[in-house]
């Protein structure tokens, strides 16, 4: 029967070892490639704007996932204010680069997860959790007393450390990724990250590392695995061929991969000409294309 990894990682204690290594983080914040290297238990703020208590947007039984994080109850996301990446054409740049949402303590968050499981949600879906994942970990030890026994997801841009990934181990038995852009100027442009491509393909090389390729149950509902998502961008900006590339040649064919058509000028793309539209049909066509050559055989439908 299955179980999530976490259960074992609290039982045997490792967990409070992780917790008190993410603290000392905190203390000169260096979770993420950002390394602000503020205080954050003395509410010092760095990029992300959140202090020592998890900032929350919203919490709820999300349908507009992958098919097998939605199953049939839906995937129960908490969506976590701010972002340590701030693409200048996020979809959700109230929450991402406005700050909406409110601090809540760690018993709240922990709250929130039993809420979701006992809603029927198939998993708890941290969005954008990068720069919380210490307080996460704060949280979870109380909602395992409580009963959670339903896997984690950890929903990211893919602007992370692998050292932070590594204290995650045995936490997130599901990892879902972004990988945004291949190409640095790029990057530098619209997320000011020009080192966006390298650390993304480092965090997905250890996210898969931990968990492997995507695996679902008998109803088709994710256990544990990696899903990369890919969102086409205009004039082919966000490079897909080199992405596809990556994930085939270095990660596995089998890879997960959601070629996403949604894109749509939000935030502040209109002050970017070449982002300043819709993509067209042929664009997502020839994604699509593009990943099929370069040998992914696990696409989203």
């Amino acid at each position: 029967m299955y179980q999530p990894s976490y259960i074992n990682l609290d039982r045997k204690g490792t967990l409070q070892e992780r917790i008190e290594k993410m603290r000392k983080l905190l203390q000169e914040c260096q979770i993420c490639p950002r390394r602000c290297k503020v205080n954050r238990f003395e509410n010092k703020f760095g990029t992300c704007k959140v202090g020592k208590l998890p900032k929350i947007s919203s919490y709820d039984p999300h349908f507009g996932e992958e098919s097998p994080l939605v199953g049939t109850h839906g995937s129960g996301t908490i969506f976590i204010t701010s972002c340590n990446l701030g693409c200048v054409f996020c979809q959700n740049y109230d929450i991402s680069h406005c700050g909406a949402g409110y601090d809540i303590s760690f018993e709240r968050l922990a709250h929130m997860m039993i809420e979701l499981q006992d809603m029927g949600c198939h998993n708890i879906n941290f969005v954008t959790p990068t720069h919380v994942v210490p307080q996460i970990l704060e949280a979870l030890p109380m909602a395992i007393r409580d009963g959670l026994n339903i896997p984690l997801v950890y929903n990211t841009g893919g602007y992370d450390l692998v050292e932070t990934l590594q204290l995650l181990e045995g936490v997130f038995d599901i990892y879902m990724s972004d990988f945004k852009f291949s190409d640095n100027d790029v990057a530098s442009e619209l997320c000011k990250a020009s080192d966006y491509p390298l650390v993304a393909m480092k965090a997905i090389r250890e996210m898969h590392r931990q968990v492997g390729d995507l695996v679902v149950d008998e109803r088709g509902i994710a256990e544990r695995g990696l899903i990369v998502r890919h969102l086409v961008m205009p004039h082919g900006l966000a490079g897909t061929r080199k992405v596809m590339q990556f994930l085939a040649q270095n990660i596995s064919s089998n890879t997960y991969v959601n070629i996403m058509d949604q894109y749509r000028p939000c935030g502040i793309a209109h002050a970017y000409p070449e982002i300043n539209r819709r993509i067209s049909m042929e664009e997502f066509e020839n994604a699509l294309q593009i990943a099929r050559e370069e040998g992914i055989c696990r696409l989203a439908n």
